[in-house]
């Protein structure tokens, strides 16, 4: 019997899935994509300074043994031989800093984070001159603002015009992206300009940080990345799928501490220990990437929501680089194997999604859990005119107003905890409309369906009403660790490991749940119009004259 049931299964394979406040392993069949067994394990965040976001590289290496661990005991107790696992594929939270030391093995620091998955707050944001406005989000200290400094003094020199970076990188100088903290680093740690001096530094995003160590360490490790995740670190030129000289001059980061670029799908050295020594690690993206890959968004202007806290909208444009007037990121979508092409993306987020159900549950006290919204959301089924704008610091794209704040307006005396629940779930569609409009002028490819993931999807009102507002059908698959789904992917499509086929016709279908739009399209455009009068409403509340504290 359990011989039989190796015998169905066939190769299977590993995804790593490292974020901000957890690593998951989890193991995918690869002829069915059905996920047969995971392990989660949460990380600590430390906060050193108020405003200062820091993880323990080390505890996050730990957290991936231990979860590799766990999720091959319990394939064991399911009867399943773990030597069938032929890849594993690493997912990660992009921006986030690590710099350790080659010589030793030991980080010189402690990663400096960034607030980069649906799980977490949207980061700091930049409006698109260069000046930087704090991000949204309810906690300040998701926003690692060290590094505000760094900016302010490096846009001052700028050589020639504003576009420099955001020319080569798709991004705008912000202290989001991976250059700036590595300029802190540099510039504030005396271990890291120590090891720098005499040749022992190595810096990476944490994808570098784990596939070095997990492929030998200081026993011949291997240094590298892939092209999603250099993509973010503000010193890849994206054109030419290589390291700027001219950025890296500008930033003042020394090249040969850089790890090497790969394609997001190839092998990039052999697991040294562990349950699962001796497997190939053959794909690396990250975790946006990873999310489009996993929702099998192949195709030149598919896109995918994922709603968390904020929601990370990606757009696949094919292999063209589409530079935003709305200011929307340019990055690079994916690259799947050393021959393939480059697929780009535009991202763009929304700040204040699921933060706004948050702060309805612990500011107003009206609902005791997130899940409770949906019950009163149902319970009228309509907003009755009521409009939320959840401006909390400011708006961002395609607005750029630091200057806004939040406002609920259209309110009567008929108007209930129920009605303001249900218009908190129409804001976050709103703002998902606004970043697909503003994608669509960009790319000028007008969206025929959404497809979506992340913890909110389970919300059934909010993606009938994201269907109603885009006026769109939306699309949820039933399995939903699309980003673990896309980093198994790329690892069992790599050359040299051939057991998941990226050809259309060999994807295997995953069933969907989909959301028609059920109301007329001129009642969408007329709930669009009055959100945007409510939206112009929530400007110039703050001005530089008149402080919040006043």
């Amino acid at each position: 019997m359990a011989a039989a049931k190796k015998a169905v299964l066939g190769p299977l394979v590993g995804a790593v899935d490292q974020g901000t406040s957890s690593t998951r392993f989890l193991v995918f069949n690869s002829k069915t994509a059905e996920l047969l067994s995971h392990h989660q394990v949460e990380i600590k965040q430390e906060f050193p300074r108020e405003g200062w976001v820091e993880q323990d590289p080390k505890e996050i290496l730990q957290s991936v043994y231990e979860c590799i661990e766990k999720t091959c005991e319990k394939l064991g107790q399911l009867n399943i031989d773990i030597s069938n696992i032929k890849a594993i594929g690493v997912s990660n939270q992009r921006e986030t800093t690590v710099v350790w030391d080659k010589l030793t093995g030991e980080p010189l620091y402690n990663a400096v984070a960034a607030p980069v998955s649906p799980d977490s707050s949207v980061p700091v944001a930049v409006v698109p001159s260069g000046s930087s406005v704090p991000a949204a989000g309810t906690s300040s200290v998701w926003l690692d603002l060290r590094t505000q400094s760094t900016v302010e003094n490096l846009s001052k020199r700028i050589p020639g015009n504003n576009n420099f970076v955001k020319s080569k990188t798709g991004l705008p100088l912000s202290t989001y992206f991976s250059a700036v903290k590595l300029r802190w680093l540099l510039d504030n740690v005396k271990k890291v300009q120590k090891a720098v001096e005499e040749n022992r530094a190595l810096f990476g995003t944490i994808d570098s940080w784990l596939i070095w160590s997990l492929t030998g360490g200081v026993n011949g490790g291997v240094h590298c990345t892939d092209v999603t995740n250099a993509s973010r670190t503000m010193l890849f030129n994206i054109h030419s799928l290589e390291w700027d000289k001219e950025l890296c001059e500008f930033f003042g980061i020394p090249m040969e501490i850089l790890p090497n670029v790969r394609s997001s799908s190839e092998i990039y050295g052999l697991m040294k220990a562990g349950a699962l020594e001796g497997v190939p690690i053959s794909g690396c993206l990250g975790d946006q990437s990873a999310a489009l890959v996993g929702q099998m968004c192949f195709q030149d202007g598919q896109a995918k929501n994922t709603y968390g806290t904020g929601c990370f909208l990606l757009c696949n444009t094919g292999h063209k680089c589409v530079f935003s007037e709305h200011g929307l990121l340019t990055t690079v979508a994916y690259k799947l194997g050393r021959d393939k092409p480059v697929y780009y993306a535009l991202e763009g987020s929304v700040a204040i999604a699921g933060a706004v159900i948050r702060w309805l549950r612990d500011n107003l006290g009206i609902i005791k859990s997130s899940e409770e919204i949906e019950k009163l959301a149902k319970e009228v089924g309509t907003s009755y005119g009521c409009y939320f704008v959840p401006a909390f610091s400011g708006l961002y794209a395609p607005y750029w107003e630091p200057s806004a704040r939040g406002i609920i307006c259209g309110l009567t005396q008929f108007t209930n905890k129920c009605h303001i629940a249900f218009a908190a779930l129409e804001a976050v569609c709103f703002q998902t409309r606004e970043i697909l409009d503003a994608m669509n002028r960009d790319c000028g490819i007008p969206l025929s369906h959404l497809q979506v993931d992340g913890g909110m999807t389970s919300n059934k009102i909010l993606m009938q009403l994201q269907a109603d507002i885009l006026y769109i059908p939306v699309v949820k698959p039933s399995m939903p660790e699309t980003t673990a789904l896309g980093a198994a992917m790329a690892a069992g499509a790599a050359e040299g490991v051939g057991v998941w086929s990226l050809e259309p016709e060999d994807l295997s279908a995953v069933t969907m749940e989909r959301f028609e739009p059920q109301i007329n399209e001129e009642e969408s455009e007329i709930r669009y119009s009055t959100w945007k009068k409510a939206v112009m409403k929530s400007i110039g509340w703050v001005t530089t004259q008149s402080p919040e504290s006043d």
